[in-house]
């Protein structure tokens, strides 16, 4: 009984011994060694075998990493109080830098994108902001891959998500945008009316210069007339037809 409840102990203590000396890395992982408190190196991926009570692994995540900033209240270079979030995509290139750099990589990527958000929308215009959306995400990836290069990040995109305007600038902008688009109808209208009155300016001429042209047009106009059921017909008569008459007229 005694050696059974011995061979039990055995047992147990080299089923622990192993739980701390074996260890899986996923493929997507790398793990950070270290040996009384002194990093030896990365191992990994797949079984990892550690001294027990003496070397410890810390693992880390090599994927692409998609993380959330927060909505920030911003004051934009033109005094306009605007609220951005974005999304910022990272990854660990140096698991050794992030291990050993910094305590905890994804909490100061995250810091850092913050204090980088508001600082870019501060330096930035609005109509830059609404507009030139591109550049500024761009700026703001190489600002935060530049913070976060020491720690093995990197950044690889920032986007600004949404960018919410004051009440009374959205009112003034949608103002601004009809008075706009009233503007561009009448100038559409305005160049409309001078096309056509260029135009018929020019048939004037072809018809005074060409009497045959107008006599056609002339019996157009009958043959239109001719097809609409109306019971009271207007006939127009050329002034060539009328004009010997008002001659004779005012010699008399």
């Amino acid at each position: 009984m005694d050696n059974l409840f011995l061979y039990g102990i055995i047992v147990l203590a080299i089923i622990m011994l192993l739980s701390q000396a074996l260890k899986v890395v996923q493929e997507y992982e790398r793990g950070g060694v270290f040996r009384l408190g002194r990093f030896v190196g990365l191992r990994g991926p797949g079984l990892i075998f550690l001294i027990p009570f003496i070397e410890r692994m810390r693992k880390v995540d090599i994927r692409v990493i998609t993380m959330d900033v927060p909505q920030q209240e911003c004051m934009t270079v033109d005094n306009v109080t605007v609220t951005v979030d974005a999304v910022v995509y990272f990854r660990v290139v140096d698991a050794a830098s992030a291990i050993l750099k910094v305590s905890n990589y994804i909490k100061a990527t995250h810091l850092l994108a913050q204090t980088t958000l508001r600082n870019v929308v501060g330096q930035s215009a609005l109509d830059d902001l609404l507009s030139q959306r591109e550049q500024l995400n761009e700026k703001m990836q190489k600002v935060v891959d530049e913070g976060t290069d020491p720690w093995g990040i990197k950044v690889s995109m920032v986007e600004t998500k949404e960018v919410q305007l004051p009440e009374s600038m959205q009112r003034a902008m949608a103002a601004q945008a009809e008075a706009e688009r009233d503007r561009r109808a009448k100038v559409v209208h305005a160049e409309g009316e001078y096309q056509a009155a260029q135009k018929l300016a020019d048939a004037a001429k072809i018809m005074s210069s060409e009497p045959a042209a107008l006599q056609l047009r002339y019996l157009q106009t009958l043959a239109a007339i001719s097809n609409e059921r109306s019971s009271t017909i207007v006939f127009p008569l050329p002034m060539e037809l009328i004009s010997a008459f008002i001659t004779n007229t005012d010699k008399k």
